[in-house]
């Protein structure tokens, strides 16, 4: 037969070749569906981060003797107020500094134009306006493209509520009945498979919310550490503006791990480069790669670490290929993304979900109980008390061990 005139390791790379074919299909499949439902699956993804951050204040509310009602309504209201204060101290103080940031900018334009035609580079004025009539022409050549993309961005702005909306409702009804959200999800799967991915799930969920409480701290130490710099160094050249703007910006910022405190930190740079000078500048770039040395070599591996238990390397390259694909909404989702799967994954393979239980699918392991009755043995949940799987209620819907099916 011809089948056997193969050779042993070529049937191997074959059998081996067309599973990793089919595997890159699926991926490709998935990655083009959440491409085509981006418009909904990043406003969902973004209220379950939310809910991960939320769940547990709603928790430890709710185990004070605070009614759930009112747990859950304190929480989103808390929430709300924490984002809606950020915004409207950046707001403020950017209104209230945008006239002398113009006046700067426009001064130190000529600064730094007077500064290139002496440098002794041989730049000439006209060198200067022929660069500024190529920028204009450019300018004027693609303004088609331009003004599309403003229509696109006004028409994309009508969606703003929409994603608003399901944001809002997807937070609301995973902090009431995340429960039996999650309970309904795991019940898509075959019977013999809903403990394993029951126990994979409380798995990831323990690790997002701990991904999302560590990488606050973390983004507070970076808008600290840079915003708190930069004050400093405008202390020695007459004052720095906007610093309470600038360390919120990298605190948002800080959320896109690795690269996202420097890239933002750049604006401490640039405000520092037009009000206090060249000099200014340099000190506060300085602070800025302080700062990321300090997260790099001390947080990530230290606190980040323990947290997703995911290595620099995959981090990166993970932040890199999600932004190329989706841009900022990809670098954001990355690592908690790539954390979560991570975990349910190595759960699974180590057997782990076995000591793992969210306590809401019921074992169909059936024995008999008092007056004859069948009863069905709950497996006790053994880690994560303290974050549940996805809801706001963690007590027991039945008798602990046990569930009367009657």
């Amino acid at each position: 037969m011809v089948e056997d005139s193969v050779p042993l390791g070529m049937r191997i790379a074959g059998a081996f070749s067309w599973r990793v074919l089919v595997v890159a299909g699926v991926i490709a499949l998935f990655v083009w569906l959440m491409t085509v439902f981006s418009d909904i699956l990043i406003p969902f993804l973004i209220g379950i981060v939310i809910s991960a951050l939320l769940v547990p204040v709603s928790n430890w509310l709710q185990r004070h003797h605070v009614p759930k009602w009112l747990a859950v309504v304190l929480s989103l209201l808390g929430g709300l107020a924490a984002v809606a204060g950020l915004l409207w101290l950046v707001i403020d103080q950017i209104i209230a500094s945008y006239p002398s940031l113009r006046d700067r900018t426009v001064s130190q334009y000529g600064n730094v134009r007077e500064f290139v035609l002496n440098s002794g580079f041989g730049i000439s004025q006209r060198d200067v306006n022929t660069w500024l009539d190529e920028a204009t022409k450019w300018v004027q050549d693609n303004s088609g493209t331009i003004l599309s993309g403003v229509a696109s961005a006004g028409s994309s702005a009508t969606h703003v509520f929409e994603a608003l909306f399901i944001i809002l409702f997807t937070t609301i009804f995973l902090l009431i009945d995340g429960k039996n959200v999650w309970r309904w999800t795991v019940r898509l799967f075959p019977r013999k498979a809903r403990a394993t991915v029951d126990g994979a799930g409380v798995a990831g969920w323990i690790t997002l919310t701990s991904f999302i409480r560590v990488q606050i701290f973390v983004a507070f130490v970076d808008a600290v550490g840079i915003g708190l710099g930069a004050f400093i160094v405008g202390l020695f050249f007459g004052g720095m503006p906007l610093v309470i703007p600038i360390a919120a910006i990298v605190f948002l910022g800080a959320f896109i791990p690795v690269v996202g405190a420097i890239v933002t930190g750049f604006l401490a740079v640039f405000v520092a480069l037009i009000f206090n000078g060249p000099l200014a500048a340099v000190l506060v770039l300085g602070v800025v790669l302080l700062v990321q040395q300090i997260e790099g070599h001390i947080l990530q591996p230290l606190v980040m670490g323990n947290a997703v238990k995911v290595h620099p390397l995959a981090v990166v390259l993970g932040v890199t290929a999600a932004s190329g694909l989706a841009g900022i909404a990809g670098a954001f989702f990355a690592v908690p993304l790539i954390a979560t799967l991570n975990a349910m994954v190595t759960t699974i393979a180590s057997g782990r979900w076995r000591g793992l239980d969210s306590d809401h699918v019921l074992e169909a392991t059936p024995k008999r109980g008092q007056h004859g009755r069948i009863q069905l043995r709950r497996r006790r949940h053994q880690v994560g008390d303290e974050v549940p799987a996805p809801g706001s209620d963690d007590q027991p819907s039945a008798e602990p061990g046990t569930a009367s099916t009657n």
